[in-house]
């Protein structure tokens, strides 16, 4: 005897299942993912900053300046502090493509030396600042019993004056540094730290001013009235709100950096004369800028066109992470 009830065969529970899902009503929409909106929000970003020109000719310029400095030495393989007497202040040659310097060492070797140098030391010196910007920033814009102290301590680094603050810094810390971690990485750390620590204020006031506006949108006051706890509230919905003036403020940063770090390079209280950087360069070829020319022109373009398409850079960042301009 066979079973004519199975579920498969049932023309009673067939019915039920089509009356339960009739043909007229769609299935329900399923919310886009918050993974799905990131990816989605940074397409758009991506898309505004690709069509802003100059921040795309600057990122090429960039990429190409950080390829040359770090691909190029594996390819031009002379060491930059070599130096060769019977090649001094030689001119452009199959062996010496750019010239030599005073001492016969290799022109272009040392840019590629100079350029890591003192893009490390912009990357790293922004990293410093933007962090302690943004630190100062988010907690003198949220709790307002901070805010006064920090912004008067703020408008007090604001009042130093940065070159001899500078100055002061590196003849007071240079030798115990150099004596304690040696003479390259111990200027290194005292270069990065002094800019680091001269170089937040900017980006402090810029976020403190954004967080004071967010603090009264909608979406925090309902985070704050189901009792979200302050770190998270400033984690999980502050920050991510900041993001944009924090990132192009370190765009900028990195561009003061550089140009700091040669100014000191320049006046000869930077790295050590055998330790190459574009402003080194400079100040070595200060005396003899009348004969070599190139020797000052190579190293103060890259330092121009490194600091101008960082600026570009930042200008699209700007615009494109702005959703009132990325909506257009």
């Amino acid at each position: 005897m066979t079973d004519t009830t199975r579920p498969d065969t049932d023309p009673l529970r067939a019915a039920a299942g089509n009356a339960a899902t009739p043909e007229g009503i769609s299935p329900p929409v399923v919310p886009p993912q918050p993974d799905d909106v990131t990816r989605s929000q940074w397409r758009d970003v991506w898309r505004q900053f690709r069509s802003h020109r100059g921040a795309m000719v600057g990122l090429v310029i960039f990429v190409s300046i950080i390829l040359f400095v770090s691909v190029g030495p594996l390819i031009w393989t002379i060491d930059p502090t070599y130096v060769d007497i019977r090649a001094r202040n030689s001119g452009f040659s199959l062996a010496h493509p750019l010239g030599t310097d005073q001492l016969g060492r290799d022109l272009l070797a040392r840019l590629m030396a100079g350029g890591q140098v003192s893009i490390a030391v912009g990357l790293t010196a922004m990293i410093i600042a933007i962090f302690i910007g943004s630190l100062v920033g988010v907690t003198s814009g949220y709790f307002r019993r901070l805010d006064a102290p920090l912004m008067r301590l703020t408008e007090l680094f604001l009042a130093l004056p940065l070159l001899p603050l500078l100055l002061l810094m590196v003849t007071l810390f240079r030798e115990p540094l150099s004596q304690t971690f040696g003479p390259a990485l111990g200027i290194f750390f005292l270069i990065v730290g002094a800019i680091g620590a001269t170089s937040w204020m900017q980006a402090a006031r810029i976020v403190r001013g954004d967080v004071l506006g967010l603090k009264e949108r909608e979406f925090i006051l309902a985070a704050r009235s189901i009792g979200t706890p302050s770190h998270r509230m400033i984690l999980r919905h502050v920050l991510p709100n900041v993001l944009s003036p924090i990132m192009v403020a370190a765009t900028l940063g990195i561009a003061t950096a550089i140009i700091t770090e040669s100014a000191l390079s320049f006046l000869g209280l930077g790295f050590p004369p055998d330790f190459p950087t574009w402003g080194r360069l400079l100040y070595d070829a200060v005396d003899q800028m009348v004969l070599y020319p190139w020797r000052v022109i190579f190293p103060g373009l890259l330092i121009s066109l490194t600091v101008l398409c960082v600026n570009y850079i930042g200008d699209g960042l700007r615009d494109a992470m702005d959703p009132r301009i990325r909506g257009r």
